[in-house]
């Protein structure tokens, strides 16, 4: 009898497989961090060949700590970092070159470019993003046009692309199906969100041959088979939902003016703006939130290159830090009369500014300043940077709803960090008992697809409160501290 639903969650500095029971509960996790490698400033990639590795290891690890072998399992599903852009060889299964990662920014002079010319407008009409190194076309772009041969070999059906589950799902199901779902569809630049295909006119644009894509289902769908070999039995993938969308389902985000936020190495905001797609004036993007029975529900999302890469800075740039969750405490005990602003665009900002040329900076240093006001900075720039995000999506979605944020990821463990930005955004803050609302997202839809899950309605019903914070600073100190924010960013753009 099945008795589980295996989530592989492929991030950006690790991969975890996370078994989930019938009342989804957390039976077992598994997690390896792999390298992340940075060839020249600004550029970002991973070896695929890790990615796939550790995707491997943590499921097996993950059915062996629940003592557990594949025949328990009833599907696979698979979240993943959206738009990191990966080119194989359909013979060998083998990439061209390491993936390009979603954070990478080597494609901003061709982005300039594209803006200069007009083409921003054709681009956010047909797919709601924005013409940004953040997204996979020019990413894949760069690689037909820079590996030797690849868009020969491209045009020639040779060579396969995919955002990372694309290139999983390949592995997993031993070369049989190049498919993925309409959410990491959606994040490419080269999807219609409108019309829910591919695009001929950004394929021309782009220069991308149509033989490299995949095909693209809804985020519960038979997504082929896993290979016995592989884990011990022949599992169905029925479910595929990139890391944000994923993590909104998991949050039960499923009805129009549900937001949820998620912190990870980035932070990244999604508002449930239903069946009909939302043009932001906010420079928020246009996204898919799912995809269900052929029926699209829409997002505005925001997104923040760096959130807890800030906190990982502080470790291990600066070695200010022993460990990640050293950060609350040090800010808890920080000099309340320093007003210390870190704007931490190691990678350009991204919403509402969409600067990719701007990098990070510090003001209000002093003297007296240390690793507590450096820890208290960090974490308060992710507040502020969320507070930017809700402002331009109240102004888009022109609800006066009040706000309540589902947030997810493992900044949330702080309850220093969770009460900043209740205090910052002055708004409630729910924290949920499930914090592995990502997996949580992909095993629903796989399970939900083979019968294991109940409806949408119901899972919605069983979301469940760890704690909510609410605000508690005074309004004259919230306004002073997003005063100094605003002026701090104002001296770091460059557009």
């Amino acid at each position: 009898m099945h008795r589980y639903v295996l989530a592989i969650d492929q991030g950006t500095t690790s991969t975890r497989a996370i078994l989930f029971d019938r009342d989804l509960r957390v039976t077992a996790v598994a997690q390896q961090e792999f390298a992340q490698h940075y060839p020249r400033s600004g550029w970002v990639e991973h070896d695929a060949e890790d990615l796939w590795a550790t995707a491997v290891a943590t499921a097996r690890e993950a059915l062996a700590r629940a003592g557990a072998d594949a025949t328990a399992v009833a599907a696979i599903g698979i979240t993943n970092q959206r738009e990191t852009t990966v080119v194989w060889d359909r013979a060998t299964g083998k990439a061209i070159h390491p993936a390009i990662v979603w954070q990478d920014r080597r494609t901003a002079e061709a982005c300039a470019t594209l803006r200069a010319e007009g083409h921003e407008a054709a681009v956010t009409a047909r797919t709601g993003l924005l013409v940004d190194p953040y997204f996979s076309a020019t990413k894949l772009a760069w690689l037909l046009g820079h590996v030797d041969g690849a868009r020969d070999a491209a045009r020639a059906g040779r060579l396969a692309f995919g955002t990372v589950d694309s290139f999983l799902l390949w592995r997993l199901t031993g070369g049989r199906v190049h498919a993925t779902d309409a959410t990491n569809a959606s994040r490419t630049m080269l999807w219609d969100i409108h019309r829910g295909a591919w695009s001929d006119e950004l394929l021309g644009l782009f220069r991308v041959p149509a033989a490299v894509l995949p095909e693209v289902r809804d985020c519960a769908a038979d997504f082929g088979v896993c290979e016995a070999g592989i884990l011990g039995a022949a599992l169905p993938v029925a479910g595929i939902a990139g890391d944000q969308q994923a993590a909104a389902i998991g949050q039960a985000c499923l009805a129009p003016g549900m937001v949820k936020s998620t912190y990870g190495t980035g932070c990244f905001v999604l508002l449930n703006t239903g069946t009909e797609p939302v043009r932001s004036t906010k420079r928020l993007l246009t996204t898919v939130a799912y995809r269900l029975d052929d029926r699209t529900i829409y997002a505005l999302e925001g997104s923040i290159f760096v959130a807890g890469a800030a906190v990982q800075w502080l470790r291990d740039g600066l070695g200010v830090l022993s460990s990640a969750e050293q950060s609350g405490t040090l800010a808890t005990d920080a000099d309340p009369h320093q007003d210390v602003i870190l704007v931490p665009a190691f990678v350009g900002l991204g919403a509402p500014h969409w600067d990719a040329d701007c990098r990070g900076a510090l003001f209000g240093l002093t003297r007296a300043t240390g690793p507590r006001e450096l820890a208290r900075a960090a974490l308060e720039s992710v507040c502020f940077q969320t507070h930017d995000l809700l402002e331009a999506m109240r102004a888009d979605w022109r609800s006066s709803q009040a706000t309540v944020l589902r947030v997810d990821g493992g900044m949330t463990a702080s309850d220093w960090t969770m009460q900043r930005l209740s205090d910052l955004l002055d708004a409630p803050v729910d924290r949920p008992i499930v914090s592995e609302t990502t997996a949580l997202g992909a095993a629903y839809l796989a399970g939900l697809r083979v019968g294991f899950y109940p409806e949408p309605g119901d899972f919605a019903r069983r979301w469940t409160l760890e704690r909510r914070f609410t605000p508690a600073m005074t309004a004259p100190e919230r306004a002073r501290r997003h005063a100094l924010w605003r002026d701090a960013v104002s001296r770091t753009l460059v557009r």
